[in-house]
């Protein structure tokens, strides 16, 4: 069965990470393109899905390289907004276990400055998902707009969310102070360990599900990098473990999983309503799936996911 569209809304950000220079007063970055959502509409297309990314784009060297990125993923721009903001930066650190630590760059950007008139222009009408999350449910003056959007769209699509907490950015409290918000519009809530921490400190992942249920998302999964996933599908529990992998680094290993589910679902036809029909061995291989296309993406540099062939060729070795 082929996929219906799934639509992410949000950012693209220029990944600079760091490579030895030829001099010592010198800093030698590679700039790959990356951005939550926009990691998420590539490994989407790159799966199979229709996937369609509604981004402002600007028109900088960056925005150049975004929108080339994309197209060749197969990822559908004809929703992007032509944008005359500059792009937006992060500069990453990777620890020794490749992961990665950023700082931004991302005052005014492109990325944060939607209207209602630019979304109003949307049409919905082949769209089974909505997802969002990142940055553009925070920063301002875009946020209350996309929201907005979200709000819209559920009636017609399953909406679903990665918070993907920036500390470094924006304080955790904003996260906070909207997630029960998010939680009403999401049908779908995905958020790793990390992201938990910062969002309700202290408190079990079961307790953290239930409190999330409560508010409005029926399904949550939450992602444990090397321990694999639990996902809970109000409130009925399944833990899936994680795929050996040799990590070159995690960047859009989040994100990477996040289409894998919905990737999973879509082609089983579960997206498009509230997922009162989808059973929780539905969502015990969506995620199994999810943490083959997520170990995948560890396996390489940078936010780079798979291609429905690889996984294919990955299968058939395992079977050999």
């Amino acid at each position: 069965m082929r996929p219906r569209q799934i639509t992410v809304l949000g950012e693209c950000v220029a990944d600079a990470f760091a490579e030895p220079a030829s001099a010592s007063n010198e800093l030698a970055l590679r700039v790959l393109p990356g951005g939550g959502p926009a990691n998420t509409a590539v490994s989407l297309a790159r799966l199979g899905t229709p996937a369609r990314f509604l981004a402002r784009l600007s028109g900088d060297v960056f925005g150049r390289l975004f929108r080339a990125h994309l197209e060749t993923s197969g990822v559908d721009l004809s929703s992007a907004v032509q944008a005359a903001e500059p792009s937006t930066l992060a500069v990453a650190e990777l620890d020794a276990q490749g992961q990665a630590a950023f700082s931004f760059h991302a005052q005014n950007t492109a990325d944060w400055q939607w209207t209602a008139e630019e979304l109003a222009r949307v049409d919905l009408s082949a769209t089974a998902c909505v997802h969002t999350g990142s940055l553009a449910l925070v920063q301002q003056p875009g946020a209350a707009v996309v929201e907005d959007f979200l709000a819209a769209a559920a009636p017609h699509a399953t909406i679903s969310i990665d918070p993907n907490v920036r500390p470094l950015l924006v304080h955790p409290d904003v996260y906070r102070a909207r997630l029960t918000h998010w939680c009403g519009l999401a049908d779908v809530l995905r958020l790793s360990e990390d992201d938990l921490e910062l969002l309700l400190p202290g408190t079990p992942p079961e307790e953290a599900c239930d409190i999330w249920h409560a508010a409005g998302a029926r399904l949550v999964v939450i992602t444990r990098g090397g321990d694999g996933a639990l996902a809970s599908l109000a409130g009925e529990r399944v833990e899936v473990p994680a795929v050996e992998t040799t990590v070159a680094d995690t960047v859009g290993a989040g994100d990477s999983f996040t289409a894998g589910l919905l990737h999973h679902l879509g082609v089983r036809g579960l997206l498009g309503g509230r997922l009162t029909e989808t059973r929780l061995d539905d969502i015990a291989d969506a995620c199994r799936f999810a943490v083959r296309v997520a170990a995948l993406t560890c396996s390489v540099a940078g936010p780079n996911p798979p291609w429905q062939s690889q996984l294919e060729q990955l299968a058939t070795a395992e079977h050999a």
